[in-house]
């Protein structure tokens, strides 16, 4: 059951949107306390700051339904999903070290400064432990670097900017979700062998943190393997109508368009350029390409058939066969009515491993989840098996290369999966370049 509800009114009250910037707090608890927002009673607090409005509402609403599943769970409702699967067996149904758990939410807006501002009144006037959430880099990144100040832990929902665990990462920070690199080292294979070496790319990006370290990953690993990178082009996040975006692309000479683009950008950037007929054109003696690397049922579902053909990279599908992707879409179906997106499944996931690691150390308090958390192994969360790396706080594991069904037998039959790319393919040293610049740092209890 949600304990109260962080609606706009509180974001307004907690800090102002778009101005000069949130200032962060700098006392979240009396010294009396050993760590930040200690739970004293029977239940402790979670928050979940998803976007309920703007252009990733639809990821922010099948995440908030995926953290009310893992609630229930925790608390002993329901069927368990996953918990039974879960390679660690520290979750009994009985809560978090037997306190139930309970949770605020947040809109994010898909906006930094209210993010920040809704995680801030989450923590200092509802006590919540963890914040978790999210569907954009930009996000991510702005709550992570508020959760280390405040010391709570922060488990970051659906980011895939290289930065998160790059130059942005932080010791109370977590990421389950794949990034940017991985989609590159993942698709690149797949591209080469369906439309060879010899092609002329031309790029569209969203104009954040997100996009950037999406072009630059994909730019990179086709460039490495013979493509020519023809142009890329920044578009804004709040842009609905990209009409004007692709018209230019007709007279570049591009013969594949590469859409770093995410949830309502990528539905309206896909249906304008079927809309001009791109699909059915020849370029250089080759039929003309279009390539999303980060997709989703949901947005696949957004851009309807226009998705037939179209390759990708995903997190996680809910046709996977393996026992626990099973048992968390039963779950997840029988609760909702349909399946989970690559967005629910990582925001339960991610749930249940703060959930475990506060169980394992026998805490609450943030820098023993962070040493439970880092280099912790484990399996049967729907990806294989996962390594939570101690130097930078991401998660090695499996990712799913896709593509647009042509016969789909359902509204939710949009993906296949075309190859599972191995772990050991998309893993990189802590250093690498499209990495670099940011220091884990230490953790912070916050007291």
């Amino acid at each position: 059951m949600s304990k109260s509800n962080v609606t706009r009114r509180d974001v307004l009250r907690t800090g102002a949107i778009g101005g000069a910037g949130l200032a962060l707090p700098t006392i979240f608890t009396s010294s009396a306390n050993a760590f930040t927002n200690e739970p004293t009673g029977g239940t402790v607090t979670l928050g979940f700051n998803v976007p309920q409005t703007g252009p990733y509402a639809d990821e922010g609403a099948d995440e908030l339904r995926a953290y009310e599943l893992a609630v229930e769970h925790l608390n002993g409702g329901g069927d368990g999903g996953m918990m039974s699967t879960f390679s660690s067996k520290t979750l009994q149904g009985n809560g978090i070290l037997g306190k139930k758990v309970e949770y605020v939410t947040g809109d994010t807006q898909t906006k930094s400064d209210a993010a920040r501002a809704s995680a801030k009144s989450m923590i200092e006037k509802d006590g919540a432990i963890m914040i978790t959430g999210g569907s954009s880099s930009g996000v991510a990144v702005a709550v992570q670097a508020l959760c280390q100040e405040a010391g709570v832990i922060f488990m970051a929902g659906l980011t895939h900017s290289n930065d998160t665990t790059g130059k942005d990462k932080r010791a109370n920070g977590f990421r389950h979700f794949f990034n940017s690199y991985m989609s590159g080292a993942a698709l690149a294979p797949v591209l080469e062998k369906m439309y060879g070496n010899d092609r002329k790319a031309y790029h569209l990006t969203a104009d954040y943190n997100w996009g950037y370290t999406t072009e630059e990953a994909i730019v990179s690993s086709t460039e490495a393997m013979g493509w020519e990178t023809v142009n890329t082009v920044k578009t804004p996040l709040t842009q609905t109508d990209f009409s004007s975006y692709i018209a230019p692309v007709l007279q570049s000479g591009a013969d594949v368009l590469v859409l770093n683009h995410y949830g309502g950008n990528m539905v309206n950037s896909l249906t304008n350029a079927v809309q001009f007929g791109l699909r059915e054109k020849q370029v250089n003696g080759k039929n003309f390409e279009i390539v999303v690397p980060l997709y989703s049922r949901l947005m696949a579902k957004g851009a309807g058939a226009n998705v037939k053909g179209i390759f990708g990279s995903t997190n996680w599908h809910w046709s996977l066969q393996d026992d626990a992707s099973k048992a968390f879409v039963k779950s997840f179906g029988t609760k909702y009515g349909f399946p989970p997106s690559q967005a629910a499944h990582t925001c339960y996931v991610q749930t249940l491993l703060y959930a475990d690691a506060v169980e394992r150390a026998g805490s609450f308090q943030p820098c023993a989840v962070v040493e439970a958390l880092e280099g912790f192994e484990f399996d049967g969360l729907g990806n294989g098996k996962t390594f939570y790396r101690a130097e930078d706080h991401q998660c090695f594991k499996d990712v799913l290369v896709v593509k647009g069904k042509e016969n789909p037998t359902s509204e939710f039959d949009l993906l296949e999966i075309v190859e599972v790319t191995p772990a050991a393919q998309v893993t990189y040293p802590p250093d690498h370049p499209q990495f670099a610049g940011g220091a884990l740092g230490t953790c912070n209890n916050g007291a």
